[in-house]
């Protein structure tokens, strides 16, 4: 039987969740249409809402690691023996 040194696992990439993308695509999206790029017109509202949403959003959030690669040297530990 191998001796095992070492088990990992890769750990995945951690998808970026952003809670402001609708009122991000509002306000491109009229910018696209009106050229309002000073948020002076018709964008103003969607500009609003875009800060609105940035100012109240917390910009970090805390991902829980994964125990994986502990349990994984937990238990080669004593498939080594």
């Amino acid at each position: 039987m191998p001796k095992l040194i070492k088990l990992k696992v890769k750990p995945r990439k951690a998808d970026v969740i952003n809670p402001c993308v609708p009122e991000l695509t509002a306000m491109l999206g009229c910018w696209a249409v009106s050229h309002d790029l000073k948020n002076t017109g018709e964008c103003a509202q969607a500009a609003k809402n875009l800060a609105e949403c940035m100012k109240t959003s917390s910009g970090s959030r805390k991902v829980a690691k994964s125990t994986i690669n502990y349990h994984l040297a937990r238990l080669g530990k004593g498939l080594m023996r």
